[in-house]
């Protein structure tokens, strides 16, 4: 950030008063701009014994498998964020179930939640940022293919979760993924 979203001065870094972390503050008005973590949620949605599945069409991780979820919007509650993603990536209607993961990932200042979900119906289609989307069977799930770490903690959990047949809520922490040794 180099200006001021209130006045348009240039903002400096620095620790105000009353606080213990460098923030964006400007020198002309005043006002203090706090940089928070993003808020990821999406939906596990069920139809039987198989899962919604959507292609990535878009950057990061172009191509890969993904369930329906993307950052939540200003003025809607976790659950109607991961109805919408749902919808605008898999064209899908859901019933919202129970929040079932949720999964702090602060090296890139983002929280992930899941929620379980039961598909409606079977009208669904790849939206815009979607390339094909499907339903899985547990065996048929493309793991090597899936594109993020949170996803396929959330998959493993779900299918654990589904042969003891209960379905409690998981927290988890994850660390930046190691970094790939180059080979001259």
């Amino acid at each position: 950030m180099k200006f001021c979203s209130n006045c348009g001065a240039h903002v400096h870094i620095r620790i105000p008063s009353g606080d213990s972390l460098p923030r964006h503050v400007c020198d002309r008005c005043g006002t203090i701009h706090y940089q928070n973590p993003k808020l990821v949620v999406g939906a596990l949605a069920e139809w039987g014994d198989r899962i919604l599945l959507c292609r990535r069409a878009i950057e990061p991780r172009h191509g890969k498998w993904t369930l329906p979820a993307g950052f939540m919007e200003n003025a809607e509650s976790t659950a109607e964020a991961a109805a919408r993603e749902t919808l605008e990536e898999a064209c899908a209607r859901i019933e919202i179930g129970h929040m079932y993961t949720l999964i702090d990932v602060p090296h890139i200042s983002q929280v992930h939640i899941i929620y379980r979900a039961r598909l409606l119906d079977l009208d669904f289609r790849p939206g815009e940022e979607s390339l094909e989307v499907a339903l899985f069977e547990e065996k048929d799930i493309p793991w090597e293919e899936i594109a993020f770490r949170t996803i396929a903690l959330t998959l493993q959990h779900y299918f654990e979760d589904r042969r003891k047949g209960r379905w409690p809520f998981h927290s988890l922490v994850i660390g930046a993924p190691p970094v790939a040794e180059v080979r001259p």
